[in-house]
């Protein structure tokens, strides 16, 4: 079996028109990611843990209860009864596209490192194959906090555990690009997958192209990388080969907030189970294919058991 734990945060969502219907879920990019990996792998042949911390509150504890529903394993998930989980509103336009608006500073994923339980999951990082996070998951954290979590992502490397980073940036989580370019420059010779996507790429470092991505991330060592286009498809690099896997075009795109986490998770399952690269974005697409059919970050699970059977 492997263990696959992802490391980040979940938010309160409010999906729908401001003082009109209202819609109450969760969603988080890595969370996202971690509810559409155990939905589609086989519990015995892929573990799914997260990674985070929550409040003690009724709103936490129902989310708790649904990731588990979901076949995550929410044993290094902490609670925090003075903090609870941050907030956020998703308002979309005709073609699906989405703007968001956050409430987060004092959530309690930010202080997870801050948490007297949290040397459990550092021990419980040690046993897993591989760490998943994103740029997000770093941007939350203090700044102290967020230079001690790539020490120790530096020290799960060397002990064996393999790290994959979706870069995710999102500026108004950062003070300055160059705070970002420095956390993102201290974390990238630890990362064995890159799944970036070239929209935050070109915000954050102003590539000019995929090849540009593609050249930059390799200068720092980067064994697999992965630069995803949305509806254009994905270009996938191992060991200087570059290959690029379309997509199949989706009619009725009603919602893409979560097209990329959901890619994220099916490319996994396939990384996890030795596929060849190209067929592991085949499997992202398809995934990320069905979600944006529906609205919110996670989908009903009906729309997704299908895959199960496919991916394995």
């Amino acid at each position: 079996m492997k263990h696959l734990a992802l490391i980040g945060e979940c938010m309160i969502e409010l999906n729908g028109e401001p003082f009109g219907d209202m819609r109450q879920t969760y969603g988080g990019d890595t969370l996202n990611t971690a509810t559409y990996a155990a939905r589609v792998s086989l519990p015995e042949q892929i573990e799914v843990s997260y990674i985070s911390a929550l409040g003690t509150d009724k709103l936490s504890q129902g989310m708790l209860e649904r990731w588990q529903a979901d076949g995550i394993n929410t044993d290094c998930v902490l609670r925090d009864k003075n903090r609870s989980a941050g907030l956020y509103l998703i308002q979309l336009d005709k073609q699906g596209e989405r703007t968001f608006l956050y409430w987060r500073n004092q959530s309690a994923a930010r202080y997870l490192l801050q948490h007297p339980d949290y040397s459990r999951v550092l021990s419980a990082l040690k046993q897993a194959d591989m760490i998943y996070l994103s740029g997000i998951s770093l941007a939350i954290l203090p700044e102290t906090d967020r230079t001690l979590l790539i020490e120790q992502l530096r020290e799960l490397k060397q002990s064996g555990v393999e790290i994959a980073f979706d870069s995710n940036f999102r500026p108004k989580l950062w003070d300055s690009l160059t705070q970002a370019r420095n956390c993102y420059q201290a974390l990238l010779p630890l990362v064995d997958v890159a799944l970036v996507t070239f929209d935050d790429e070109e915000m954050l470092w102003a590539d000019k192209d995929e090849q540009a991505t593609i050249a930059r991330l390799s200068a720092f060592g980067i064994p697999k990388i992965i630069v995803k286009r949305g509806s254009l498809g994905a270009t996938v690099c191992e060991q200087g080969e570059c290959t690029f896997v379309p997509t199949t075009p989706v009619e009725n795109v009603v919602d893409t907030t979560s097209a990329g986490d959901a890619f994220n998770a099916g490319f996994l399952n396939g990384y996890l189970q030795g596929k060849p690269l190209t067929d592991c974005c085949r499997q992202g697409n398809q995934l990320a294919g069905i979600v944006i059919r529906h609205k919110g970050a996670i989908i009903d699970k009906s729309a997704t058991e299908h895959l199960r059977r496919t991916f394995n």
